[in-house]
């Protein structure tokens, strides 16, 4: 069986110029999660806003179960948020029938009740319009004229859609555990499941990782199949147009690459052919997923970074605060600006 390493992910502005530090402590990775919707007010589930500080979404989600003495199956949230941050997330646990815990009584120093509201509909993965962003890069070393020319670049042009080293886990070796899940070892079902998406994602940053060489990441090439901006609505075009050029430099579409699994080629051509060498090259991988009843998706290759505001603390301190659309990377940001 093959082992995989995951490498250095080309740069779309010049490889960083600059060092930092991320995460010296909690307070320096602040997210905030923002729903696509309003709850009701009225309903069996009751939606509660949170902010917790070094603690992982899962075991947030294990506390409310016990605490309202409900399956950990009736609590819900909308995506995990990282461990060694401050992050404000909304869960949703189901109370049919029942009234309302003490919530105040749930909070800890590391947890906090912001806001607590009955919906007629628990909270499904994926529900949200994107994640705002305060982050703090301590212990800056570089030029700042190429920091700030590289941000420019951002704010204007996007950002390669790269999926996040977390998605990896340690060293990667959740792409490697994939391997051996389509090897025939045994794992849990959420195991897999992580597993399973490690697979997908490494095909897809290695599809990326090839358009980037190629200067087409954000280009469109012939048979591309494209997604509109902060949908997941795409039409397909066989030969790019003036109007399809035009949307792409307005950053209104964004070219698209294939979560890899079963179905049916979405794209053809020269877009074809580059997502087909990146598969062929990792064959195990592609027809594990496969066999493993993933169904195939596409992901935008670019992404817009909202809302990118950037300044200089002091010499060696510097604050960004961005907004992303779910499923994208803060550390995506970050790689492009430092090491």
């Amino acid at each position: 069986m093959q082992n995989i390493e995951i490498p250095v992910w080309p740069y779309v502005y010049g490889q960083p110029c600059a060092f930092g530090k991320i995460r010296s402590v909690p307070e320096d990775f602040i997210v905030t999660e923002n729903l696509s919707f309003e709850p009701s007010g009225e309903g069996e589930h009751v939606f509660l806003h949170i902010e917790k500080k070094g603690e992982n979404t899962d075991y947030v989600a294990r506390q409310l179960s016990r605490f309202a003495k409900v399956r950990q199956r009736d609590v819900s949230y909308a995506g995990l948020k990282d461990r060694y941050a401050v992050t404000t997330q909304w869960f949703s646990v189901w109370l049919p029938g029942k009234a309302d815990p003490d919530w105040a009584a749930f909070e800890s120093d590391s947890m906090k009740v912001l806001q607590s509201i009955r919906h007629a509909r628990k909270l499904k993965r994926g529900v949200l319009s994107g994640n705002s962003f305060k982050l703090l890069i301590r212990d800056y070393l570089g030029d700042k004229e190429i920091t700030i020319r590289q941000l420019e670049q951002i704010k204007a042009l996007g950002i390669a859609n790269y999926f996040g080293s977390q998605r990896f886990g340690n060293e990667g070796q959740n792409v490697n555990k994939a391997l051996s899940l389509f090897d025939g070892a045994k794992v849990g079902r959420e195991q897999r499941s992580i597993y399973l998406s490690a697979a997908r994602s490494y095909l897809f940053n290695k599809i990326l990782a090839e358009r980037v060489i190629q200067h087409n990441w954000n280009q469109p090439v012939a048979g591309d199949t494209y997604q509109f901006d902060l949908s997941h609505s795409c039409f397909q075009s066989e030969q790019p147009d003036d109007e399809i050029i035009r949307r792409l430099t307005e950053k209104d579409i964004h070219p698209t690459g294939v979560l890899w699994g079963r179905g049916n080629a979405d794209v053809s051509g020269q877009a074809l052919a580059i997502e087909q060498a990146v598969v062929e090259a990792h064959e195990q991988l592609a027809q594990g997923l496969i066999a493993s009843g993933v169904d195939r998706d596409r992901r935008a290759l670019r992404v817009n970074v909202q809302d990118l505001h950037w300044q200089f603390l002091d010499e060696a301190s510097l604050e960004l605060t961005f907004t992303l659309p779910v499923g994208s990377y803060a550390t995506s940001v970050l790689r492009e600006i430092i090491q």
